[in-house]
């Protein structure tokens, strides 16, 4: 048996389907002198090792939920002139979750909260982070069953599992009765142990009304905005920047369809704090 027959064994027993694909191409090249013995190696392993990579990202992204995948790179910074792009973008080096921050994205419908949200929460996943996402009305919902069915504890510990979690769309529906307690139970858990995003329409002098206690909202806020970075988006609609003639004029006159002119900054950006307030 020649080696590369060899060669080509080994590959299947370790099922590395791809450098077994292009082995004879590797081989040729390594012959015509091409390339040297180390840099086929090199070549054979790097092909598997990206596809193995892709494939862990692709079912981490599905586990998340953080499907379909929405990047930085896709998100129109030119119609959100108020963020700062970035700021933005050292958010995505992930270092806040090293600390167990809470990364607030506050705003009105349509300004790219979930869209950045997500961009950072698939950043971490790429980076080997695991991360997990969810509305608040389904947080609340799961949470509400698993008590029913005496499985809390455990539910609350599968949210916490995650070095990141990700809690969309605050505000945009009612808390059901006892939602905000079994809320709370779960932040008080990630407190100072799990980076958490979350994502609001509401101002945080709302949140009273949304969880419709304000006793736990203050204790909510205590928590949740100890270790925090508060990102407010003063900016349009983008769903609806092409349709502005379709929204009935009474509604239209209370919407921002047309995106605010760049703010003149002045001085230097804030610096990292217990809480860092961007506008932008």
């Amino acid at each position: 048996m020649s080696v590369s027959d060899r060669i080509r064994q080994s590959l299947l027993a370790l099922h590395m389907a791809l450098a077994l694909e292009t082995l004879d191409h590797t081989l040729a090249r390594l012959e015509k002198g091409e390339i040297s013995a180390i840099e086929a190696i090199d070549d054979l392993l790097a092909e598997e090792l990206n596809l193995r990579e892709g494939r862990r990202i692709g079912v981490a992204l599905r586990t998340a939920r953080l499907m379909p995948v929405k990047t930085l790179e896709s998100f129109d910074f030119s119609f959100q002139p108020s963020l700062d792009r970035h700021r933005i973008t050292a958010l995505a080096q992930l270092e806040f979750i090293n600390r167990a921050e809470v990364l607030h994205f506050l705003g009105p419908p349509g300004t790219g909260k979930s869209h950045l949200a997500t961009a950072i929460g698939v950043a971490a996943v790429k980076a080997g982070r695991s991360v997990y996402r969810c509305s608040l009305a389904e947080l609340i919902e799961a949470l509400t069953k698993a008590e029913r069915e005496g499985r809390l504890v455990e539910k609350i510990r599968f949210y916490t599992r995650a070095s990141l979690l990700i809690v969309d769309e605050i505000g945009y529906l009612p808390i059901t009765p006892g939602g905000a307690n079994l809320f709370f139970q779960l932040v008080n858990a990630r407190y100072e142990k799990g980076a958490m995003i979350l994502t609001s329409n509401r101002g945080f002098a709302e949140w009273g009304e949304v969880f419709g206690d304000p006793v736990v909202a203050t204790a909510l806020l205590d928590r949740l905005l100890h270790h925090a970075v508060v990102v407010q988006i003063e900016g349009a609609s983008y769903r609806l920047r092409q349709h502005a003639d379709l929204i009935p004029e009474h509604t239209r006159a209370h919407a921002n369809l047309i995106p605010p002119p760049a703010p003149k900054r002045r001085g230097r950006p804030p610096k990292n704090g217990a809480v860092d307030h961007l506008n932008g």
